[in-house]
């Protein structure tokens, strides 16, 4: 059996490039998740997400524990095979969407317990329960159950939430299954303070993770505020372990964050942009359904390779999100996914090359420029 493991090749600065090595194979960081909630890519085939380079796909506890079950999933081979995907799987812990029921959920000592925003059922997550789900869903990262910590927070409340988490991550590192090629992720809390942060890492090293989730983030606070937490956070955080941000982001937040030292990121932005018409480019964002695009013959990104620039025009684009075809959003997701996997090739080539700095600086220039309308 191959061991997990992280293989930390290049640094330019605190940009890193890696390679982390599962039971499932093997991928390259920095890297994008590819976002498969339900266990599926929105609007995408398995076939066309690997097309647009991802290597990694991270899925929904809470969501699969609700639909179909983590047994049933286990009962028919794990998440692999359940959704074809015969590559890296990380899975949340499902903290996330149980602390964001508002008014659904209850939090104790012991875990949490909540009614189902499907069909109201009542369910409790503990964190031997998250590692239970996790293990039968086969994942090759799991990653611990904490709680998130409201923004903003008094110092007060963040050191409770994020005591309350530590707690939980000796449980979830006492209950984890251990197995070759599988790893199990810490995270990072402590809201915006410095000290809370400190004791948060020192807290998971003493446990003893195979990587570190840094969680609490891009949950409102701006991107300023999250570099400077991410500036005082990073440089605690042990070297030889693989470094996630969670929920993170746009471009430039990746861009930013890969010169602090992080490894691996996942969001929803560029799917549920996709879906509703909004496309990124080296040149900023744009939104498809605009009228301008209307006769427009060129492709989203002249600098694109995708299927979709390669084979369709912005009048095609805004025609299908017009007239509300699903191929549509098809096709502008496809774009969107591949934008973020070529984005982070780019990255991982130029913290080898050691121009990492100058390739932010003509990153953030090239997005300044914004889109410019057809002759």
């Amino acid at each position: 059996m191959t061991a997990f493991s992280f293989d930390l090749q290049k640094t330019d600065g605190s940009a890193r490039r890696g390679r982390v090595t599962t039971a499932h194979g093997t991928f390259e960081t920095p890297t994008f998740m590819a976002t498969a909630t339900a266990a599926t890519v929105k609007a995408m085939t398995v076939d066309a997400v690997k097309a647009t380079g991802a290597e990694l796909a991270i899925c929904n506890t809470y969501h699969l524990m609700l639909r179909p079950s983590p047994e049933r999933v286990a009962a028919l081979g794990g998440l692999h095979k359940f959704m074809n995907w015969q590559d890296p799987i990380v899975t949340d812990s499902g903290g996330f969407q149980v602390m964001s029921l508002a008014g659904l959920r209850k939090l104790t000592e012991e875990g949490v317990t909540f009614q189902s925003h499907v069909d109201g059922s009542k369910h409790e997550l503990t964190p031997e329960r998250s590692m239970e789900i996790q293990h039968l869903l086969d994942s090759n990262i799991t990653m611990a159950l904490d709680e998130c910590t409201p923004h903003p927070a008094t110092h007060e409340v963040a050191a409770e939430s994020m005591r309350r988490s530590m707690r939980w991550a000796k449980r979830c590192r006492e209950a984890f299954k251990k197995r070759e090629g599988y790893g199990l992720f810490g995270i990072v809390q402590g809201s915006t303070y410095e000290d809370l942060r400190a004791e948060s890492v020192k807290a998971l090293a003493d446990i003893g993770f195979d990587g570190f989730g840094i969680g609490g983030l891009a949950v409102g606070e701006g991107q300023e505020e999250m570099f400077r937490v991410l500036d005082f956070t990073m440089p605690l955080v042990p070297s030889e372990k693989p470094r996630y941000l969670m929920g993170v982001g746009t471009p430039s937040d990746i861009v930013g964050s890969v010169m602090r030292g992080i490894d691996m990121f996942d969001c929803v932005m560029p799917t549920r942009a996709g879906r509703t018409g909004r496309g990124y480019t080296h040149r900023g964002q744009i939104n498809i359904k605009n009228a301008r695009h209307a006769a427009d013959a060129r492709p989203l990104d002249e600098r694109c390779t995708c299927a979709t620039c390669q084979s369709y025009s912005r009048a095609y684009l805004h025609h299908l999100f017009r007239c509300e075809e699903i191929l549509g959003p098809m096709l502008l997701t496809q774009h969107n996914l591949h934008y973020y996997q070529m984005l982070m090739k780019d990255i991982r080539s130029t913290i080898e090359a050691g121009t990492m700095t100058d390739f932010a600086a003509k990153f953030t220039a090239d997005q300044a420029l914004g889109d410019v309308e057809a002759l």
